[in-house]
């Protein structure tokens, strides 16, 4: 069968997307038991179990491939086995399933039951798990059978009470229901659940890189959005077997490793690893036939740093990346070595893919890429009128498509959602960034951690970017620090490599390193060496974190 890509959206000879929504759209039904009918034997996922994973030497198997036709069978066993045991539309169920073959199968049988599946990581915490199951009446938590996440969970559950069912999968745990033995016990056919394309099929929660975690929800539409994720950015093709680096409690596991990959006919690799190890990724890279990849910069800079590529990326035909700008000199490296240029890729929890460079079009390493066709982003000014070239502003999105296209958030009374993203019928994305005269985008900063210093506007994420290209540099944020002169000053904090010392002489060195790739009002006045830089679960720098330290801490120079 054709991928169904070809049915569910348009690409105009200028790249330009535009896509047919059906009423009632249900992922699991349209595109999943489709498939398994009309192909059931189409590879859908092929699973790699690492020796670093905790439950290895307890796990039976550690490689499996599911065809659409497994996955529509196990998720409808698992959507009647969840049904008897009272879930159903509407209810939210958190999944903490890291890389385990099991999610697919369980998120498809939470969308055929209308219910909200709710990825996290496990590396939340006792007040973290609390807080989400109470923000969100969370009813049930299916976890991988680790004793110490399901320890955590069973905690967080009895402190909030009405969770009423709490489920383990590859290892049998105290307190849990094992799922994935359970569902033996029933049918495979379920009767589809009507739905309406408003519908909540997800619900994330952001990183909190400049607050605390928002709750973001999206409904039925959320996975055709992301038909251009993968036809558009990530070149995935029919047959093939794609790779994007991210865990499934984050949304880059629902940007790369589902929606839009099966629509448009590619297999998904998951590669379940706990501990990264640059060798064997490639290994599995390698053995696996991977031919579309996708990955943060980090892991381009372990290959490349490594000089590891020779023997992975044999049959990797396209590379994407997200998340931060990858590095001109680890892209150029890379492409020397494999022949293969890295695609940006832009977007956020709340939304699908929003710039990036896009399949045809030429990379500028270092930018953001262009705007969709789907969303028209544009960047304004603090009145919202249109930026002019170089110009800084924020990202924004006008209304039209936005109920139709997966840009997210609905109006939710519950959560106060409008409050969060949507200013009137413009969408405001809080980063900054500036357009050039060929129409690209170069990311500057959030819009609470842009600097304001002596009437110019500086971007932290440009200055880390050059430290971070210093040789004595581990890790490293900046941030502004109140300044009697300037109103701000420009503050680094910074982790040093083994062998390097903090001191004036390590602070003027970078200084002037500083000033030599940048303007001079750029460099940081303030200095400050640390053991660690304060980040998100997913990596992300908590500026805020670092600013709430420096409070009343002026600068007087």
């Amino acid at each position: 069968m054709k991928p169904l890509y070809n049915e569910l959206c348009t690409v105009n000879e200028r790249g330009e997307m535009k896509l047919r929504v059906p009423d009632g759209f249900n992922f699991a039904y349209d595109v999943v038991d489709r498939i398994a009918r009309e192909d059931p034997d189409k590879r859908a996922l092929v699973w790699k179990q690492d020796e670093s994973c905790a439950l290895y030497s307890r796990s039976e198997c550690h490689e499996r491939t599911l065809s659409f036709g497994d996955i529509s069978r196990l998720s409808g066993q698992t959507a009647n086995y969840l049904a008897s045991r009272g879930i159903g539309k509407g209810d939210r169920v958190m999944l903490i399933l890291k890389r385990h073959y099991s999610y697919w199968y369980i998120l498809i049988a939470l969308h055929k039951l209308g219910a909200v599946a709710m990825p996290a990581t496990y590396m939340l915490n006792h007040d973290d798990l609390v807080s989400r199951m109470k923000a969100t009446k969370a009813k049930a938590v299916v976890a991988i059978g680790e004793e110490s996440i399901c320890r955590k969970i069973a905690e967080a559950a009895d402190e909030v009470g009405g969770v009423d069912g709490l489920f383990s999968v590859e290892c049998t745990v105290p307190g849990f229901d094992r799922l994935d033995l359970e569902i033996e016990k029933y049918p495979p056919e379920f009767d589809r659940v009507k739905t309406k394309n408003s519908d909540p099929i997800l619900l994330y929660f952001t990183s909190g890189t400049t607050g605390r975690p928002k709750i973001v929800i999206h409904d039925e539409t959320y996975p055709l959005g992301h038909i251009q994720t993968a036809l558009l950015w990530q070149n995935v093709r029919d047959d093939g077997l794609h790779l994007s680096v991210a865990d499934t409690g984050w949304a880059k596991s629902s940007w790369g490793k589902i929606y839009g990959q099966w629509i448009c006919g590619t297999a998904v690799f998951a590669y379940d690893f706990d501990a990264f190890s640059a060798v064997r990724m490639l290994d599995v890279i390698g053995k696996f036939g991977v031919t579309t990849f996708c990955a943060p910069p980090t892991i381009y800079r372990f290959f490349v740093k490594n000089d590891l590529l020779d023997h992975g990326f044999g049959n990797v035909e396209y590379a994407t990346t997200a998340g931060e700008a990858i590095n001109p000199e680890i892209a150029e490296t890379f492409r020397k070595k494999t022949g293969l240029e890295i695609h940006s890729g832009y977007g956020q929890t709340e939304s699908t893919l929003l710039v990036a460079d896009f399949v045809g079009e030429p990379v500028r390493v270092g930018s953001m890429g262009k705007p969709s066709s789907l969303y028209h982003p544009i960047v304004v000014d603090e009145n919202g009128v249109e930026c002019d070239v170089d110009e800084p502003g924020e990202i924004v999105m006008p209304a039209e498509g936005r109920y139709d296209n997966g840009l997210c958030v609905r109006s939710c009374e519950e959560f106060d959602l409008n409050d969060t993203v949507w200013d009137g019928d413009v969408y405001r994305t809080g980063d900054i960034a500036r357009r050039d005269s060929d129409g690209y985008l170069w990311f500057i900063g959030r819009v609470d951690d842009v600097i304001k210093s002596s009437g110019y506007r500086i971007s932290p994420f440009e200055i880390e970017s050059v430290l971070m290209e210093h040789p004595a540099i581990m890790d490293c944020a900046v941030t502004g620090v109140p300044d009697e002169r300037r109103g701000f000053a420009v503050k680094a904090t910074v982790v040093l490599k083994d062998g390097y010392h903090g001191g004036l002489a390590m602070s003027n060195e970078l200084r002037e390193f500083v000033k030599r790739r940048t303007a001079d009002y750029k460099a940081p006045r303030i200095i400050k060496y640390v053991d660690k830089i304060p980040r998100t679960f997913s990596g992300k720098i908590r500026h805020v974190e670092i600013r709430e330290g420096d409070a009343g801490e002026k600068n007087t120079k």
